[in-house]
């Protein structure tokens, strides 16, 4: 009987390791953060190098396109915090000065650079209910 219990035992301890194994291999290269601006910027150097989405709202007058209108250059703000970010690719019609966006990328010593298609913004006046006449 001792034989048997052995075997559910090893048997168990295995399935159990490689199921953790395959979760921990599988979370650490997907593992995406989604922070504000000023929760980053409080501590910069533990947040380089890791993905984000990027909560903030675009400063205004901060967005600077280069002449073929593909390289973006803004600076996203939340709470007095502010980092600058560049993006590469078309932009959402939403995208402008006071937008809220988040911004899929990594932060690196030079800003928060982009990834393609990481740019999500929208307009909170467009999206508010029409107000009704009497």
């Amino acid at each position: 009987m001792t034989h048997r219990y052995i075997k559910i035992g090893v048997t168990t301890v295995v399935l159990v390791g490689a199921f953790a194994g395959l979760l921990w291999s599988t979370l650490r290269d997907g593992t995406e953060y989604y922070k504000h601006v000023d929760e980053v910027m409080a501590s910069r150097q533990a947040w380089e190098g890791k993905a984000l989405q990027l909560h903030g709202f675009v400063v205004p007058g901060s967005i600077f396109v280069t002449r073929d209108r593909l390289e973006y250059k803004f600076k996203v703000q939340n709470k007095g915090s502010v980092v600058d970010a560049s993006y590469r690719g078309v932009v959402p019609d939403t995208f402008k000065d006071d937008a809220e966006v988040v911004l899929k990328g990594r932060l690196t010593s030079d800003g928060f650079q982009t990834e393609p298609n990481g740019v999500m913004a929208k307009c909170p006046s467009k999206y508010e209910p029409a107000k009704k006449s009497a």
